[in-house]
């Protein structure tokens, strides 16, 4: 069987088209956009399709009709509608020698004589200025702007130096407002961002911008659908079934526990990553593709930083999605925007449920944090954690000390956090036995409180009580005056209580003891 060409790694709608790669049609969202032209915000996780979605909203505007044949809006546009247009990526400046005002009054220049005028001298908000009242006057129409990852200066900056970041913003903020002061010359205009910078005073002087990061009407314009992935990718869902030894639903299941699982409305249905869509299908294989396209640096030590690892079900109000705030960074609303959380539920309070969207960003990230919060570097933490599955399921509390006590013993000591380092044991054990994948509750509440850890296997409960300085004997006494166990009798298994002492001298558990919990207790 030969399959269509997948679009990995391309983002240019003229190139997919020209050359048949595989295109999922999105031109309802796009004709819908462009019904009610003004200035649009659309945030979305990287390599989630929003340099796709610029591409074709160019093409569009340029008249392009032969590369929409066949496509929902071929029939439904004025292809006499044709407007100049003005496209830049952030992301592709490069700002890191020479400096933002530099590397973009060079783009801008670049972007003039492309349209067959005379760049002129002056600062970078002069040359767009110029620029945009050039092409409408020259053409007679209206202009499109379109600019992808306006926020990649900023994000750049916020792994390494936030006052470059705070000048950076303040600079866009300027130059940004040009738009709004050219309102009347401009027929549309979309900037695509990984974050909302709304709230962040970037756009504070372009308050005519109109933020459809979570309006339910886009909620599905980039990223695939679970109808549109069978639709669009029938073959290769085929072909991957065989390959993978599964029937059809089976394959679909599996898929959708991998990739699926982003929501950007909470009514809306959610999607797939296309990365992760179109990389399976080239290889057939079930691997993080997604997460492997970026090093999420800058998150990882902002959560080591607050002290943030247990994601499963995290309640956040509104205000964490939209806002953004340089001085006051919200973690939780950095996590949603760049896609490694996702809205799972609402409450009649309108408080959001946020968890991870599918298997491979709870995966990595979780490797991640246990790299970031345990020291057990990427590669070698699955080893660990299959190891200590093992000795649990063996009932080997032994083997499970020396595995743990292995882990601590390898942690850089910068790792530590002395201000709080019974939270930085209770981090590092907490993100291995998640990462294991056993049904581990961390912090489970009871009548009489909170036990530490909640390890159960096929066979057994293990209550897990860790004290820092103090012995083994008043953990386990703990878990008996609080009577942590009877919150897991009607599991109908033998519960072990297991009382840890840590050492905040040796950094590493110094003793253990373990007992079957009687039920008279």
């Amino acid at each position: 069987m030969v399959l269509p060409k997948l679009p990995i790694g391309l983002q240019d709608f003229r190139k997919i088209r020209e050359n048949g790669f595989k295109y999922v049609d999105k031109t309802r969202y796009i004709y819908q956009l462009c019904q009610n032209p003004g200035a649009f915000f659309l945030s979305r996780p990287r390599r989630f399709g929003k340099s796709l979605t610029v591409s074709t909203l160019q093409e569009l505007h340029l008249g392009s009709r032969e590369l929409f044949e066949g496509l929902w809006i071929e029939d439904k546009w004025d292809w006499s509608r044709k407007h100049p247009v003005v496209r830049l990526s952030l992301e592709d400046l490069d700002f890191e020698k020479d400096g933002l005002t530099v590397a973009l009054g060079r783009e801008l220049d670049n972007i003039t004589s492309a349209h067959g005028l005379n760049p002129i001298e002056g600062g970078i908000n002069f040359k767009f200025h110029h620029l945009l009242t050039s092409l409408a006057h020259h053409s007679g129409r209206r202009v499109v702007v379109l600019i992808d990852d306006c926020d990649a200066a900023i994000t750049h900056y916020l792994n390494t130096d936030i006052k470059a970041a705070q000048a950076t913003r303040e600079l866009l903020m300027a130059f940004y407002v040009v738009l709004k002061e050219l309102d009347a010359h401009l027929e549309l205009v979309l900037l695509t961002g990984e974050n909302n910078f709304l709230k962040a005073g970037i756009f504070s002087g372009f308050n005519n911008l109109q933020d459809t990061s979570l309006h339910p009407a886009y909620a599905t314009m980039l990223g695939y659908t679970q109808q549109e992935l069978e639709e669009n990718f029938a073959q290769e869902i085929e072909v991957a079934a065989e390959q993978n030894k599964l029937s059809r639903e089976a394959l679909l299941d599996k898929i959708r526990y991998w990739y699926n699982g982003y929501r950007f409305h909470i009514n809306a249905e959610k999607v797939y990553n296309p990365v992760s869509v179109n990389l399976f299908f080239n290889t057939g294989e079930f691997e993080n593709y997604w997460f492997a396209t970026g090093t999420p640096t800058f998150l990882i030590n902002l959560l080591k930083q607050h002290g943030l690892y247990d994601f499963k079900l995290t309640e956040q109000s509104q205000i964490e999605f939209d806002s953004f705030d340089l001085e006051d960074l919200r973690p939780y609303g950095l996590l949603y925007q760049t896609g490694y959380l996702t809205m799972v539920g609402r409450d009649e309070y309108g408080i959001y449920q946020l968890g991870y969207p599918n298997y491979e960003v709870e995966n990595s990230m979780l490797a991640y944090l246990l790299e970031a919060f345990g020291g057990v570097p990427k590669g070698s933490g699955l080893v660990v954690a299959l190891r200590l599955e093992k000795a649990f399921e063996n009932d080997d509390l032994e083997q499970v000390m020396r595995i743990l006590q292995g882990v601590f013993s390898g942690i850089p000591y910068p790792l530590h956090d002395a201000k709080a380092p019974e939270r930085f044991f209770h981090a590092a054990i907490h993100l291995l036995f998640s990462y294991m994948g056993l049904r581990m509750r961390s912090e489970p509440c009871t009548s009489e409180g909170r036990a530490d850890v909640a390890v159960e296997t096929s066979q057994r409960v293990y209550i897990l009580e860790f004290k820092l300085d103090q012995s083994a004997e008043v953990a386990l006494e703990q878990i008996r005056q609080k009577r942590y166990h009877q919150a897991f009798w009607n599991l109908g298994k033998p519960v072990i209580a297991v009382g840890v002492q840590l050492s905040s001298k040796t950094r590493n558990i110094e003793a253990w003891k373990a007992e079957t919990v009687a039920d008279s207790l």
